[in-house]
């Protein structure tokens, strides 16, 4: 069994995605985060695709997928949101366990609230829900939410460096000469392309609306009550320990783990996140 590398165009957009494994067994749909793709999940889908179908797509703007210009697609997460819906409707995936990571949480959330009945189980790997869980690392992000002139842009281009990039996958972790630098150098690839600055930025200025739904997506969760899984690097420099812990005050059915490592769990503890998937979900699907 090998992992498949295919595209699919959605409205004139063509999607990037890795899938593997049986489509008989249960889904697992991957949402990357910021600013990586599909790519961070390559260990991940090698130690899940024995026992699940897997299926991990990049967003417009990011790793393999079309970068269409800010003046062609709006870069929302209300949009991210509706081409992922769109995309697995054309995969023809009825019903999956959600995986979120950072940017991948709000997406993931829109799509469980808007369609609960598909979702199966939750993964969240520092993919926030709460505000609690957002650190002092947002203070500059928040100042452009609230006034969004260029003088505030300006700290945010630094997080678009090649220099941040690396930051963000050493930053927290127990062993970062085991980090292979192959990740951040693809994802500044991505960064670098002509164009993609405005679409970042664009998604950080919007992000200021996924803080506004932390409210229904945290209903959501005491209302359907989705089995859920955290597995939390606790030394996150975006999203704090207190953001993973904070899913126990809706969910009944809700195991935290806090992992020993920064922002990029799966590059430091990606047997251990493998293991606790399959042992999580084997007790929920079967």
């Amino acid at each position: 069994m090998s992992v498949q590398y295919n595209t699919k165009t959605i409205n004139n957009i063509n999607i990037f995605y890795r899938e593997a494994g049986d489509k008989k067994n249960p889904t697992i749909l991957l949402l990357h985060g910021f600013p990586s793709s599909s790519h961070m999940f390559r260990n991940l889908i090698n130690e899940l695709m024995d026992d699940y179908h897997i299926v991990a797509p990049d967003y417009p703007g990011f790793g393999n997928s079309d970068q269409p210009g800010i003046d062609e697609y709006e870069y929302t997460f209300d949009n991210l949101a509706l081409l992922i819906y769109q995309f697995i409707e054309e995969l023809k995936v009825e019903k999956f366990s959600l995986y979120v990571h950072d940017y991948g949480a709000p997406i993931g959330f829109r799509l469980a609230t808007k369609y609960p009945e598909r979702i199966q189980a939750i993964i969240t790997q520092n993919g926030n829900a709460y505000e609690e869980g957002l650190l002092s690392t947002w203070d500059p992000v928040r100042t452009y939410w609230e006034n969004p002139i260029e003088e505030n842009k300006i700290p945010l281009k630094g997080l678009l460096t090649a220099e941040f990039t690396k930051y963000q996958y050493m930053n927290g972790t127990r062993n970062p000469n085991k980090i292979s630098p192959d990740s951040w150098k693809l994802d500044q690839t991505a960064l670098d392309r002509p164009g993609n600055e405005e679409i970042q930025l664009a998604l950080m200025y919007d992000y200021r609306n996924n803080v506004k739904q932390y409210p229904d997506w945290q209903e959501f969760f005491r209302t359907y009550q989705p089995s859920t899984l955290v597995i939390w690097g606790k030394n996150d420099m975006f999203f704090g320990p207190e953001g993973a812990l904070a899913f126990h005050k809706d969910l009944k059915d809700c195991d935290v783990h806090l992992l020993n490592t920064g922002h990029f769990p799966l590059e430091e503890e990606v047997e251990t996140s493998a293991y606790l998937i399959k042992q999580f979900l084997r007790e929920r699907l079967s």
